[in-house]
């Protein structure tokens, strides 16, 4: 398998009118797409999304569901790309990638409710201010032996 890391992707919208986040009737899956905005210097604006189909199994599942996932909310994806094969009602055979879901996390970022005007989700804690100035004794550089690199 292929490891996939996606940073500051967008939960997407669910299609026509569904649900975001889906879980499976026995509570072991959990599924729903992201977006990302990329560049690409072909593409009006040079910019296009990507979207991509992420599924969760077991712990997923729950981790999704105390972390209330729904759309427009940025996370960053840890897991596997891994493909469906099915055949469809005309018997010809479909192929589609997904990431199978190992780690997901809040990106840090502002939903896009936030940076179109709304107020902050409640699942979403408030950022703690940065320190300001480094914890212990540390006074920046320390070169590893005794001697610098910039002392020739």
């Amino acid at each position: 398998m292929l490891a996939v890391l996606i940073t500051g992707a967008v939960v997407s919208k669910g299609y026509q009118d569904e649900p975001a986040i889906k879980v499976s009737d026995s509570g072991k899956a959990v599924w729903f797409r992201v977006g990302k905005k990329v560049y690409d210097s072909q593409a009006e604006g040079n910019r296009r999304w990507v979207n991509l189909n992420i599924k969760g199994f077991n712990y997923m599942v729950d981790r999704v569901k105390k972390m209330q996932l729904k759309e427009g909310v940025y996370i960053n994806i840890r897991g596997r790309l891994d493909e469906d094969v099915w055949t469809d009602k005309n018997g010809d055979t479909r192929k589609s990638l997904y990431i199978v879901a190992e780690d997901i996390e809040y990106a840090g970022g502002k939903s896009k409710e936030e940076s179109e005007g709304g107020s902050t989700p409640a699942h979403q804690p408030e950022k703690a201010p940065l320190p300001t100035e480094a914890p212990g004794e540390f006074t920046g550089y320390e070169s590893f032996g005794g001697a610098s690199f910039f002392d020739d």
